[in-house]
C-alpha cells in the first residue's frame, strides 16, 4: 500500500458513504472490463516499469486510469507523451492514496475494480488470474495478489494480509523466503491495497476507502467493512506482483499514519464483542509500539509513530461517528469474524 509523501489533508466528512460510480449505463457496457487503477504522486521514475507490465497482460479487456495527486516531477507530461492509452485523472492537490484511489474508481467503468501501486512491476498473467478467480468464488468480494519484492524476487511482501488479536494488521508471510508455502488459493481477511482486486458490485455495497485515513489502513478499514458485509476475500497465489516497497513513500509520513489509522481502524470497524474479547493484547501492543518508539525517540520515524498515536486518540471522534452505522452492515457471525484473526500475538 504504497501512497505520496503527505501534502494537504481533506475532511470528507462521511466518506465511506456510498459514492456513485460510473453509471449503471457504462457498466452494462463494460462487461468483463477491468479497471486498474493507479495513485501516483511524483512518481514519474516508476511509472514506465508499472505501466509497460500492464501492456504485456494477457487479459484483453483492461484500461488503465492513473489518478495524479498534482505532482510536479513531469508525471502527467510522462502520461501524455509515452502513454496515450492511459486515462489520466489530475487532481488539484494532493488527496493521499485514499483520495486518489477514490477519484480513478469515480471514474472507472469496469466490473472489477484493481489498485495497483506506482512503483511495481506486474506478472503478464496479473488481471487474468484476479479474474478467474473472482469468476471461481462468487462469495468473494476482493482478490489478493501475491506480492514479492522487486529486488529480492524470492522473498514475500505480502501473501495476502491478515489482522491479529492484538489489534494490528499484517502482511502474512512478509521478509518470507518463497518456497512454496503460499502456494494454495485459499480465504484471507485481506488484500494489501497496493495490489488487489475488488468487485464493482461490492464497492456499490459498502462504499470507498474512507478518505480521512490519508494513506496507510485504509485497505484495512475497507477488508473490515466487506468482511462485515459478508464479503470474503480469495488470495490468488497466480496473480503475481513485484513491489518497490514504499519507494514513493514511508518514512515519517509512513509512521504518523500508520500510528492514527491503527486506532481508527479498532474505533470505527471492530466489533464489541471483538474488542472485549481481545481488549488486553490491543492495549499491550499499542503500549509497546509507546515504548519502542521512546526509546528510539531521536528517530524521526520513532517521534512521528508517537505523535500518530496520540492523533489517533484525540481524532477518535473523527470516525466514532461512523461506527453505528458500520456495525450496523454487520452480516456474519462475532465467531466467524473471530475465526478470521490471526491468533497467539
Amino acid at each position: 500500500m504504497n501512497t505520496p509523501q503527505h501534502q494537504a489533508e481533506r475532511d470528507t466528512g462521511s466518506p465511506t458513504a456510498e459514492v456513485p460510480l460510473a453509471g449503471e449505463g457504462e457498466a452494462q457496457k463494460a462487461r468483463g472490463l477491468v479497471s486498474v487503477i493507479i495513485p501516483n504522486w511524483n512518481g514519474a521514475h516508476y511509472l514506465p516499469t508499472c505501466l509497460d507490465s500492464l501492456r504485456r497482460q494477457t487479459y484483453p479487456a483492461i484500461e488503465i486510469i492513473v489518478a495524479d495527486n498534482a505532482s510536479s516531477d513531469g508525471s502527467q507530461e510522462l502520461l501524455g507523451h509515452s502513454y496515450p492509452e492511459v486515462r489520466l485523472v489530475s487532481l488539484e492537490e494532493n488527496l493521499g492514496f485514499a483520495g486518489a484511489a477514490n477519484a480513478g474508481i469515480r471514474a472507472a467503468r469496469g466490473e472489477i475494480i484493481a489498485l495497483l501501486n506506482n512503483d511495481t512491476e506486474a506478472d503478464p498473467h496479473w488481471v487474468a488470474e484476479l479474474v478467474r478467480a473472482l469468476a471461481q468464488h462468487p462469495d468473494a468480494g476482493s482478490a489478493a495478489s501475491k506480492m514479492l519484492l522487486f529486488d529480492r524476487r524470492d522473498t514475500f511482501h505480502s501473501a495476502g494480509d491478515s489482522f491479529r488479536t492484538d489489534g494490528l494488521p499484517a502482511n502474512r508471510g512478509v521478509w518470507q523466503h518463497d518456497a512454496g508455502q503460499f502456494d494454495r488459493e485459499e480465504y484471507v481477511f485481506s488484500g494489501c491495497g497496493g495490489a488487489v482486486a475488488y468487485r464493482r458490485e461490492m464497492l456499490e455495497q459498502i462504499g470507498l476507502l474512507d478518505e480521512l485515513f490519508f494513506f496507510s489502513c485504509e485497505d484495512v478499514d475497507l477488508a473490515w467493512r466487506a468482511q462485515l458485509a459478508g464479503w470474503r476475500c480469495i488470495y490468488v497465489p497466480t496473480a503475481v506482483v513485484y513491489h518497490r516497497l514504499s519507494a514513493t513513500g514511508g518514512g515519517v509520513t509512513s509512521s504518523f499514519y500508520t500510528g492514527r489509522n491503527t486506532i481508527w481502524v479498532l474505533v470505527k470497524d471492530v466489533p464489541g464483542p471483538l474488542l472485549r474479547k481481545y481488549g488486553w493484547p490491543i492495549l499491550r501492543a499499542q503500549a509497546r509500539i509507546a515504548r519502542e518508539a521512546l526509546r528510539a525517540w531521536r528517530g524521526a520515524a520513532a517521534r512521528a509513530r508517537l505523535r500518530g498515536q496520540l492523533a489517533g486518540l484525540l481524532g477518535a471522534w473523527r470516525v466514532l461517528g461512523q461506527r453505528r452505522m458500520v456495525q450496523a452492515t454487520r452480516r456474519i457471525a462475532i465467531s466467524e469474524l473471530d475465526r478470521l484473526l490471526e491468533k497467539g500475538q
